[in-house]
């Protein structure tokens, strides 16, 4: 994250600890200590029972991304069929990432042919919001329901925005985007050992192997690349140590793109959590006073806006989606302020950089309607199935290292962490690991 959105957090923070001074009931004094407990234990217990998931989830994903091949990908995407929006939800659950790589990647995938449907609507949505890690974390703090519900209102809103390019974006609009992209700078290709884009002509590693140009970012990438075993197998590279080595690369990659989300994402949850007392969340979320749709319609709209104002992204958004639900947003309008992390502000001018500011504006309107539409269909569907949870089931309450499955699991999963840093260093990815994060334009 930028040091401008690090202000504007900070920002939020001091905000959320005025209101809650304004409103309290209790001397400053007992409000501060009481409150700021609360902060320390609600972010202490979501890290805790959260963490081996994380372990896992990065690690499954970076087995995913190292072991398997995306070559010819934007090949596949070319259409905006069902098959064409299928390998783009794949692709983008391969590619699990957070929300500004997955722009990058979407935006390079669409420079070279691929459709707006499959790249900018299933890609780019699926490698933030559909990934294992951030699917693992919902199914901990938020349970089974919400798990599905993303899964489910996921590929609901990827068509609504297939549909949407499909029938309602002019195509000049979306060629004219297309070429904005191209007129950026010249086409790029991935670095076949940590998956970063990277421009031919600029790049200063290569390897020349039976005919083909093997391109990297870094020296680092270069030195630990082997073309004999480019085209290894998945049950090869299990099987090696090499594979695992590249697994722990990708993983490790993963940890220095989202960690600051994620944290931030505790950190703000246990800030609301603590510091905004029931009589506000009482007032905000009163009830539905003019019927259950009205009211499930604009909290969806105020879960999307406060997605939106909040600038954290990805996996960072479950924690502070668990308060809000714990203290009163509806189920629908939850998953609509999960769904708005690939608009926050950041996100929303490199839009604008990336295809012009027609596009961007339309590409903006469309994802914060998909997400609140989305929210209230996927509210009313599980409403009538009756398998919405109750708000007392958020795991975001006490915190207690107790001998338990919980501790097992992060013992095992602290074990597997620091095998697979292990492994990072002993295969040199160290360097150059900061350019990494947040893949550039």
């Amino acid at each position: 994250m930028e040091r401008t959105e690090y202000a504007i957090l900070v920002v939020i923070a001091l905000v959320t600890v005025a209101i809650g001074m304004v409103t309290t009931n209790q001397p400053l004094g007992v409000f501060f200590v009481e409150s700021f407990r609360q902060f320390l234990t609600t972010t202490a217990a979501m890290a805790w029972i959260t963490w081996w998931a994380l372990v896992v989830g990065f690690a499954i994903a970076g087995g995913v991304e190292a072991w398997t091949s995306s070559e010819e990908i934007s090949e596949l995407l070319e259409g905006h069929g069902l098959r064409e929006i299928g390998y783009g939800s794949l692709f983008g659950f391969v590619s699990s990432s957070c929300s500004y790589s997955a722009i990058a990647t979407a935006k390079n995938l669409f420079k070279k042919g691929g459709s707006a449907a499959a790249t900018i609507g299933a890609f780019m949505f699926a490698s933030t919001n559909l990934v294992i890690e951030i699917g693992a974390v919902i199914w901990i703090l938020l349970g089974w329901q919400f798990l599905l519900a993303n899964i489910v209102g996921g590929f609901v809103l990827i068509g609504m925005m297939a549909l949407g390019f499909v029938y309602l974006v002019p195509d000049e609009v979306v060629e004219q985007a297309r070429q904005n992209v191209r007129d950026k700078g010249e086409q790029t290709v991935r670095d076949p050992v940590c998956g970063m884009e990277v421009t031919p002509n600029e790049a200063e590693y290569t390897i020349e192997h039976e005919g083909e140009t093997y391109y990297f970012c870094s020296t680092s990438c270069k030195e630990s690349f082997d073309p004999e075993e480019a085209n290894t197998t998945i049950l090869q590279q299990a099987t090696s140590m090499e594979g695992w080595k590249a697994l722990a690369d990708k993983q490790w990659k993963e940890w220095g793109m989202l960690w600051d989300e994620i944290a931030i994402g505790f950190i703000f949850a246990g800030l609301i959590a603590g510091f905004i007392p029931e009589s506000v969340w009482t007032a905000v979320f009163s009830g539905a006073t003019f019927g259950v749709p009205v009211y499930v319609f604009w909290t969806a709209v105020l879960g999307a806006v406060i997605g939106v104002a909040t600038f954290v992204c990805s996996v960072g958004n479950v924690p502070f989606g668990a308060v809000l639900f714990s203290n009163g947003l509806p189920f629908g309008p939850v998953l609509s302020y999960i769904y708005a992390d690939l608009i926050v502000p950041p996100i929303m001018d490199a839009y604008r950089e990336y295809y012009g500011p027609t596009f961007a504006a339309v590409l903006s309107v469309m994802i914060f309607v998909s997400a609140v539409v989305t929210g209230v269909l996927i509210h009313f569907v599980f409403l009538a199935a009756g398998v919405i949870p109750s708000p007392d089931s958020v795991q975001i309450a006490e915190v207690g290292i107790e001998m338990n499955y919980k501790m097992v699991l992060n013992v095992l999963a602290t074990g597997l962490f620091l095998f697979l840093y292990w492994l990072h260093r002993e295969s040199g990815m160290d360097e150059d690991q900061g350019d990494h994060a947040h893949a550039a334009d």
